[in-house]
């Protein structure tokens, strides 16, 4: 009796888990709704250069990608929107995703995924570090169509 019970249980426990498996699959091919303004942006050719840094922490990220400085300013959230809690949890997910990529040239475009980002959970690199780095990666998802964790990047 108890082994049916057991067997049934199991069987539940997988279709639940197939079910929530399509369910994740499914939602991870939701559209990104890109307005004219951002689209503007995205083409922009301009040599926008972002400079990231925290004095104190002595570390430092250079963002070469026209229109990013136009999409930050004018697009993005402003700062003090999130909290500085939020922006480390996604950008050490969306981090481990990058740099899984650039180790996997062949299989992702080494174009998009040039370096690794050093980037570790126990240094506090302040909040515009972490605002910055997460924007881009935000901008960067919906520039070239990307996913780089689990969640829509949306603004």
């Amino acid at each position: 009796m108890k082994r049916k019970i057991l067997n049934a249980l199991l069987k539940i426990m997988g279709v639940l888990s197939l079910g929530l498996l399509l369910a994740h699959c499914g939602g991870s091919k939701e559209a990104l709704s890109i307005s004219e303004q951002e689209r503007q942006a995205f083409e922009s050719t301009e040599g926008d250069t972002v400079r990231i840094a925290n004095e104190e922490t002595e570390y430092e990220i250079i963002i070469i990608d026209p229109g990013f400085y136009t999409w930050l300013k004018s697009i993005a959230r402003p700062e003090g929107y999130y909290s500085q809690s939020f922006l480390e949890n996604r950008n050490i997910l969306m981090v481990m995703e990058w740099n899984r990529r650039v180790l996997q040239p062949a299989q992702f475009n080494p174009n998009l995924y040039e370096l690794q980002i050093n980037y570790e959970n126990n240094i506090d690199y302040g909040y515009e570090v972490n605002y910055k780095l997460y924007n881009y990666f935000i901008y960067f998802q919906r520039k070239y169509n990307q996913r780089l964790g689990p969640f829509l990047p949306r603004i």
